[in-house]
């Protein structure tokens, strides 16, 4: 595996101490991956929160990219020099890695890789944990340029034309028929449901890249990933490049910020809208 891969396994993880290892554990609707953290990690790795570190307050949307100040903030913190090669991981299968991965990405920082099953692989690999903190170098500080090509907001999503809005949340999210965490239930108009865990065999590795090629290809090659937050969608972004297509854009905003427009259209049911 090269140090720009998109995923590395537990395997190769283990053999190349000299990562920065960053644990990206969180959950939506309680519990805390800083406490996750603190019960046991992988040796060397360092926290990263999506609230405080991945996120700034104000919208639009719950997860809001930072300011690139603040993200180059993080990244001397977490001691990410310019030549760092970066690993990811969480507990849900890269669905919360692949925004830290994604973030690095379109921020100009391509030695950039999640852990391929998470700490679960970690675990029943029988390789080492820790409760240790490691004392980490903070990197200068250094001057981050966001490639904006990467991302869509939501007038450029109101006219995509003919790009492709997937939504990556579970079907019945999607539907409609269930939201626990926004103020309205169902999709943005036209979008196609494409849910992350699909993307995953059930072991929670990422599928073959033939069959994540079969999976995208379908939705051609000019694409907007969306979710909830900003969030899940990256892991389809991720697997899009695993399958070794063209990158795809996300909506930072996604569903968060289409639906808090009351008078913003929406669509229910399992049809696109």
């Amino acid at each position: 595996m090269s140090d720009t891969a998109a995923t590395v396994d537990v395997r190769w993880l283990s053999a190349h101490p000299g990562v920065r290892i960053v644990d990206s554990r969180w959950s939506a609707t309680g519990g805390s991956g800083r406490a996750s953290y603190a019960k046991s990690h992988i040796p060397g790795a360092v926290f990263v929160d999506l609230d405080e570190d991945l996120s700034r307050r104000g919208g639009p949307g719950r997860h809001p990219f930072p300011s690139e100040k603040e993200f180059a903030g993080t990244l001397s913190r977490l001691g990410v020099f310019p030549d760092t090669h970066v690993v990811v991981y969480d507990d849900a299968g890269g669905a919360i890695a692949a925004r830290l991965w994604f973030m690095l990405r379109v921020h100009g920082h391509g030695r950039a890789s999640v852990l391929d099953g998470g700490f679960k692989a970690w675990l029943e690999a029988g390789l080492p944990v820790t409760q240790e903190v490691p004392r980490v170098e903070p990197a200068p500080l250094r001057q981050l340029r966001l490639d904006k090509s990467r991302l869509a907001d939501r007038a450029q999503v109101e006219k995509r034309g003919k790009s492709v809005l997937l939504d990556a949340r579970a079907p019945e999210r999607y539907r409609g028929e269930t939201e626990p965490l926004d103020p309205r239930a169902g999709h943005i108009p036209g979008a196609l449901n494409a849910p992350y865990q699909k993307n995953l065999e059930t072991d929670g590795r990422f599928r073959a890249p033939g069959d994540l090629y079969n999976l995208y290809k379908r939705y051609g090659d000019d694409v907007i990933c969306s979710c909830g937050s900003g969030v899940t969608a990256c892991h389809d972004v991720l697997a899009r490049e695993i399958a070794g297509l063209p990158p795809a854009r996300l909506y930072v905003g996604s569903w968060s910020d289409w639906c808090s427009d009351p008078s913003r259209p929406i669509a229910t049911g399992p049809e696109p809208g």
